[in-house]
């Protein structure tokens, strides 16, 4: 018999959105990207969200070429009253073709993946339906429009974009109500606070942090990619995590260590407790997504949501993204970043 586990508190995402656990659950890593899953583990997992009160569950057509919304499915079934369910489209790949990848935002192509998507998480409406990346070239109000339809008919309940720069938001904004803005933010990652985060503080949207971990790297689980992971590990392709970048970036993680010993906390902790205290910092939502495979780590990232970092505290941690080596992909142009440089 397992022992209880105490809840986290819920808050609303975004301006009339759905009461949500104020930590989610990245799903990606379940069961795609970070190399081979113990399937068993992996749904242990998944049911400890709910019992942690972790109940923002986040997915993406694109995560295992659709096996990742497959995967959940099940569990989804076993939990719809208690879990929001939020997935994405806009990235395309092709089974059999690893070099093939293409940014869709085509009112055509956002009907088919909305429908693909339904029937391999196999439910009648998606509660936070995001585009996962931006396509300059088709007009925002076009692609946002075709979302909006979706929600009128039914099939969406929510919208959301991801890695869209302050100006796009408001933009996309005007055209529908956008509950909430995911992108990368971390103690590693800040360019969202260049526009991003102060529009979504403005217009009463939550903001959603993938990556508050820095996939991994601020657990302190591994220290160089290249060699310590397995190579069908995507992290092995990501600059930071590599090589010199990795061996400088390392040695950063030295206040965060400091002030998880302080609390008896861990890095990873410390980590999401920074991330989720930007709420009281910039006046926003806040839910974060870590991931995770295992019931413990998903327990102990819970846990975070009841630490308070002091100011001094923060003082110590605010330099660190600035001294970041690397990019955080290999090839940036799909970033909000990219467009407001």
């Amino acid at each position: 018999m397992r022992i209880a586990i105490e809840q986290i508190r819920k808050v609303e995402l975004g301006t009339g959105g759905p009461l949500v656990g104020v930590q989610g659950f990245g799903a990606m890593g379940i069961s795609a990207a970070y190399g081979q899953t113990d399937d068993a583990a992996a749904r242990d997992t998944l049911d400890a969200t709910v019992e942690a009160g972790v109940t923002l569950i986040d997915t993406a057509d694109m995560y295992g070429i659709g096996a990742n919304e497959e995967f959940l499915a099940p569990f989804v079934a076993a939990h719809r009253e208690q879990i929001t369910l939020a997935t994405k489209f806009a990235i395309e790949l092709r089974a059999g073709d690893p070099a093939y990848r293409a940014i869709r935002n085509d009112p055509g192509y956002i009907r088919t993946a909305v429908e693909a998507s339904l029937r391999r998480l196999r439910v009648d409406v998606i509660d936070l339906y995001y585009m996962h990346r931006r396509d300059p070239a088709i007009p925002l109000a076009e692609s946002v429009g075709a979302m909006a339809e979706l929600v009128r008919e039914g099939k969406v309940k929510y919208l959301g974009l991801s890695e869209v720069t302050g100006a796009e938001l408001r933009e996309a904004h005007a055209v529908h109500p956008i509950t909430a803005l995911q992108s990368e933010w971390s103690v590693f990652s800040r360019d969202v606070e260049r526009s991003a985060v102060g529009a979504a503080a403005d217009l009463g949207v939550a903001f959603v942090p993938y990556s508050p971990l820095g996939r991994g790297f601020l657990t302190g689980s591994f220290t160089d990619a290249a060699t310590e992971l397995s190579s069908d590990d995507f992290r092995q392709h990501q600059p930071r995590y590599t090589g010199d970048n990795a061996k400088a970036n390392a040695a950063l993680l030295e206040p965060l260590r400091a002030i998880a010993a302080s609390h008896g906390a861990t890095t990873a902790q410390i980590a999401l407790a920074w991330v989720q205290q930007r709420s009281q910092v910039h006046g926003l939502t806040v839910v974060p997504i870590p991931g995770t495979r295992k019931r413990g780590r998903l327990l102990e990232n819970a846990a975070a949501t009841r630490i308070v970092l002091t100011a001094d505290e923060l003082a110590l941690l605010e330099p660190i993204a600035g001294q970041v080596a690397g990019e955080r992909y290999s090839d940036m142009s799909g970033t909000s970043a990219a467009r407001e440089a």
